[in-house]
C-alpha cells in the first residue's frame, strides 16, 4: 500500500509539472505574429519560426513568476533578439542578446521598457550584462527565471546563472513576447513557459557605484517639438506655454529617467521636455555645472540659452553609444537669489535622460520646484 501511494504521489507530481510547463506550438494558433516577414519551417532538427523585423507574442499566456525557455540560432550580425516579459501596455521587463558583440562586456542586456522606451543608455555595465562567446553553428538555449523582484538568465543549459538582477517594475502579471533580431532574421524554436517553476539560485547581483553630489530630482514640463528651439528668440514664449507634470528622481545614482513620467510616442506630438531646478545663490557667482543627457540638450539659465549639445548614439563617432554620465560641463553665471535652470532634453531612442551636479555647492540650494 505504501508503495502504491508513493507511485501515485510521484505520478501526480509529474502530471502537475507537465501541466505547469506549457510547450508553445510554432503556429499561428498559439502565436500572435507581428513581423515584416516570417517562415514556419523545420530548421536544424527543430520546428522553428524564421522571424524578420518583428515579434511573436504568446497568446493567452500571462506570467508573473516562472521560467521562460527558448532556443535561438544566432547570426554574427548586428541584431538584438530577446524576450519581453510582464508586458503591460508600453511597459515590460526585457533581456536580449547582442550577437555581434560576442565576448564583449556588453554581449547582452537586461533592462526595463518604460512607456515604450528601453533605456539602455542608463542601464549599462556589468550590473546588466555579461561577456559571453556565442555559437553561430548551433542553437543557443536561453533560460530566464523570474521571481517577484528578481530575475536570472542561464545560457546553453548552464547549471549556474550568468546574470542576476533586480527587476524594475512592481511585480505584476503580464504578457510574453520574443523578437528575432530586427533586420537580421533569426530562427526561434522550443519555446516553453513554466508558471510554477521560479527557483532563484545563487542570487548575486552586481552593485553599481553611485555618482556623488548629484541633483536628486528634476521637475518636468509637458512635451513640445524640438524644432521650436531653433530660434532662441522664441524661448520665453515656449517656456511660458508649458505646463508642469511632476518630478522624476535619480536612478542608479546616475540619472533621472524622463520616460517614467512622460510618454514619448503617443497621440501628443513632441520629443522634447524641460527639466527644471531652481538654484538659490547667496551672492553673484560663477559655478561649474557638470551634466549628462540623452539625446540632445539646450541649457537655459534665467531665460537665456548658454549651451547646446548632442549625445545621441553615434553622434560623435560610429562606435559612440551615447550612454549617460557627467561628460559635459558649463559655467553658470548665477545672480544673487533665485536662478531658474532649464534643460531642454530631446529624445530619439535609447533613453530619455537627464543628470547633473554642482560639486562646489557652498552658498547654494538646488531644488526641483
Amino acid at each position: 500500500m505504501k508503495r502504491l501511494l508513493l507511485v501515485i504521489g510521484l505520478t501526480t507530481g509529474l502530471n502537475s509539472l507537465v501541466a505547469a510547463q506549457e510547450i508553445i506550438p510554432i503556429d499561428t494558433v498559439a502565436l500572435d505574429i507581428n513581423a515584416k516577414d516570417y517562415i514556419i519551417e523545420p530548421f536544424k532538427g527543430k520546428d522553428a519560426i524564421y522571424l524578420k523585423q518583428g515579434s511573436i507574442s504568446l497568446k493567452d499566456i500571462k506570467l508573473r513568476n516562472g521560467t521562460i525557455e527558448y532556443d535561438i540560432f544566432l547570426k554574427e550580425a548586428p541584431a538584438f533578439p530577446g524576450v519581453y516579459f510582464r508586458v503591460n501596455d508600453n511597459n515590460a521587463e526585457q533581456f536580449y542578446i547582442r550577437p555581434h558583440l560576442s565576448g564583449k562586456p556588453d554581449a547582452n542586456q537586461a533592462l526595463p521598457v518604460v512607456n515604450g522606451i528601453a533605456a539602455w543608455q542608463l542601464y549599462f555595465g556589468p550590473r546588466y550584462s555579461f561577456p559571453y562567446e556565442y555559437n553561430y553553428s548551433d542553437w543557443t538555449h536561453v533560460k530566464l527565471v523570474v521571481n517577484e523582484n528578481r530575475a536570472q538568465v542561464y545560457l546553453d543549459h548552464s547549471k549556474t546563472p550568468h546574470l542576476s538582477w533586480y527587476l524594475f517594475h512592481e511585480p505584476r502579471e503580464g504578457g510574453i513576447a520574443l523578437n528575432g533580431g530586427n533586420a537580421e532574421a533569426m530562427h526561434l524554436a522550443n519555446i516553453s513557459v513554466n508558471t510554477e517553476e521560479a527557483v532563484i539560485k545563487d542570487f548575486q547581483p552586481i552593485e553599481r557605484k553611485a555618482l556623488e553630489n548629484m541633483i536628486p530630482e528634476w521637475e518636468l514640463s509637458d512635451k513640445f517639438e524640438e524644432k521650436l528651439l531653433e530660434n532662441p528668440e522664441n524661448l520665453n514664449k515656449i517656456i511660458a506655454d508649458r505646463s508642469w507634470k511632476g518630478k522624476v528622481t535619480l536612478e542608479e545614482g546616475t540619472a533621472a529617467n524622463i520616460s517614467k513620467l512622460i510618454t514619448l510616442r503617443d497621440e501628443n506630438p513632441g520629443n522634447t521636455v524641460f527639466a527644471r531646478v531652481n538654484i538659490q545663490s547667496n551672492r553673484e557667482q560663477l559655478r561649474l555645472l557638470e551634466f549628462g543627457y540623452s539625446d540632445r540638450v539646450v541649457v537655459i539659465l534665467n531665460g537665456k540659452p548658454i549651451y547646446r549639445g548632442n549625445n545621441r548614439w553615434r553622434s560623435r563617432d560610429y562606435r559612440y553609444l551615447g550612454t549617460i554620465g557627467l561628460f559635459d560641463a558649463v559655467y553658470l553665471p548665477l545672480k544673487k537669489g533665485d536662478n531658474s535652470l532649464l534643460m531642454a532634453v530631446s529624445e530619439d531612442f535609447g533613453g530619455w535622460l537627464i543628470t547633473g551636479r554642482i560639486s562646489d555647492s557652498k552658498g547654494l540650494k538646488v531644488l526641483a520646484k
